[in-house]
């Protein structure tokens, strides 16, 4: 059973897998500061710093929260339609993103299968069956 373990697990899917998984949550960390660091900042100035995620609705109970954050702490039922949105455009913000990259990857990936290959040197072609066959009567008539 350990060997088929083994086996199991050297097939390459399955590494194939391993390391896509590997990969992937690495590629998300790198997108999602590209986001929040780079993105977010620049569409913040042009947008004069909106942020949805304190918008609420208190569905339950009294009072008068100062965010969302107060609200879920006091166990209030809330209705944060704010953070839904913001979530909604970090993820279409995400997605353009991955989206260009994906992109420019197979842009680079065609290009390079596009790339005419050095053409190999041509085999002298070797003596055709009539050529072979004048040879002989040649042979033949120098040796009558």
């Amino acid at each position: 059973m350990l060997n088929e373990f083994k086996a199991f697990i050297a097939k390459g899917n399955v590494m194939d897998m391993a390391v896509g998984i590997i990969i992937g949550a690495a590629f998300t960390a790198i997108v999602k500061s590209m986001v929040d660091d780079l993105l977010n900042p620049i569409i913040g100035l042009f947008t004069g710093g909106i942020d949805f995620t304190n918008n609420f609705v208190i569905l339950s109970g009294d009072g008068d929260y100062a965010s969302l954050e107060a609200a879920r702490e006091a166990g209030a039922a809330v209705f944060a339609y704010g953070a839904f949105l913001m979530a909604v455009f970090n993820f279409l913000i995400i997605a353009f993103v991955v989206f260009m990259l994906v992109r420019y990857v197979n842009r680079v990936k065609d290009a390079m299968e596009r790339k005419p290959e050095a053409p190999a040197e041509a085999q002298p072609a070797g003596p055709t069956e009539l050529d072979v066959l004048l040879e002989i009567r040649d042979s033949l008539r120098k040796s009558a």
